[in-house]
């Protein structure tokens, strides 16, 4: 069960600083929300909380239904589903200040996959009532969510276009390169892994000196050469 108390210890430092920020401050900055009016994002926000989950934590899954949509202030969320044959699938890794559910809560459909905190990790979820709300509010709320959204689907085709012209290493240089936007431009830096990812791409990165993997972390050692390699 999801709590909405305070997270394990090992995220405390990070938490107490996060919750000082109004949720205003995230999720204004999602696609739907950016057009929207400080008075809008005051009565969302008021309908949102905040949720703690730890590493390997379920946050939905298959069949729940959707009261709302998460967004993901620090942490990892696997999205993904079981085929018949138990073997699972993911469909994709939600990284910080992204979010998930949002099409099904408008489709009042129950989750088709599941969610699962990949690290430890602290979402928003902003409940539907409070979007339907302001829907019912103001006729013209709905055409600047739509803007936004337009705007997240354009770039969602991009990424497509991306991963289908792109090799596999290079498709892993992308996820390394966006797992480390926050640091330094040119200096080292690491990346935590999950199990998704695929050691023969890592070794074939690390025998061209672009990466240095230790278990689970990777060491870049210079970016802006991996950043060539991409």
């Amino acid at each position: 069960m999801l709590r909405h108390d305070p997270p394990p210890p090992d995220g405390e430092r990070m938490s107490a600083r996060l919750t000082q920020i109004k949720p205003q401050a995230f999720i204004a900055n999602l696609p739907m929300f950016r057009e929207m009016s400080a008075d809008e994002l005051d009565r969302i926000a008021a309908a949102t909380l905040p949720v703690h989950v730890q590493k390997g934590e379920s946050i939905v899954h298959c069949g729940d239904a959707c009261t709302g949509f998460h967004v993901v202030v620090y942490g990892q969320v696997k999205l993904g589903f079981n085929s018949p044959q138990g073997v699972e699938k993911v469909v994709e890794i939600v990284r910080p200040g992204q979010s998930f559910g949002e099409a099904l809560m408008f489709l009042d459909e129950p989750y088709i996959v599941f969610a699962q905190a990949l690290s430890d990790t602290m979402l928003l979820h902003v409940a539907k009532h409070a979007v339907f709300d302001e829907l019912a509010r103001d006729p013209h709320f709905s055409r600047r969510m739509l803007s936004g959204l337009s705007r997240r689907l354009h770039g969602l085709v991009r990424d497509v276009e991306a991963y289908t012209l792109r090799s596999s290493q290079e498709r892993v240089i992308g996820y390394l390169l966006a797992d480390a936007v926050d640091v330094a431009c040119n200096g080292p830096t690491e990346v935590r892994l999950t199990p998704e990812y695929f050691s023969r791409i890592l070794h074939e990165l690390a025998s061209a000196g672009l990466i240095e993997v230790n278990g689970r972390a990777v060491r870049i050692p210079d970016l802006e050469r991996l950043r060539r390699g991409a």
